[in-house]
């Protein structure tokens, strides 16, 4: 069964931030070093997805592990930041998931130098020496899928599980079909 494993969803504030005020108003939930990187990390809790905010507004919420827990991380974040002063009301210009990152395994061993050629050197890229695994991009399906020989497979770039889940079971008949 297909399992999420990361959901990427961003937005927008509609507002330019000044990331050093709110990194030093919010010191205990904000990460900024503008010498390492642009944008301020936000984790509201040990446990929550991470959120990067820019100084033009836009944020980035990953490490959530469903569409609901991306949606609460961002309601607790636009109060907060309502709660400080720093946005007028708790709402956002946009909001919208991203990508999905899920995970499949698919119960055998995968041989991953004859994939490679049965599912077309055109649709994937395997150099074992550089990553352990099988880049496949399938024609039917609009993701990306990392195939490993214990027979884990990665699926991103899905807008929802479901897609990830065609993109498997389509995978899964391919298999089939070349073995």
């Amino acid at each position: 069964m297909v399992s999420a494993e990361n959901v990427v969803a961003s937005g927008s504030l509609g507002i330019e931030i000044a990331l050093e005020a709110v990194a030093h108003e919010l010191s205990k939930v904000v990460d900024y070093d503008p010498e390492k990187y642009p944008g301020a990390y936000f984790r509201l809790n040990d446990s929550a997805p991470l959120i990067t905010v820019y100084r033009t507004g836009k944020y980035i919420i990953t490490g959530a592990g469903s569409e609901e827990e991306a949606a609460g991380t961002r309601s607790e974040f636009l109060r907060l930041l309502t709660d400080h002063g720093i946005l007028s009301e708790a709402e956002d210009e946009w909001y919208k998931i991203q990508n999905y990152v899920c995970m499949e395994d698919i119960g055998q061993q995968l041989d991953l130098s004859a994939l490679a050629i049965g599912l077309g050197l055109e649709f994937t890229e395997y150099e074992p020496e550089q990553f352990p695994g099988l880049v496949y991009r399938p024609v039917d399906h609009d993701c990306v899928m990392l195939l490993f020989g214990s027979g884990k497979v990665i699926i991103t770039g899905t807008k929802d599980v479901v897609s990830a889940e065609e993109a498997v079971t389509g995978l899964l008949e391919e298999i089939d079909d070349l073995f």
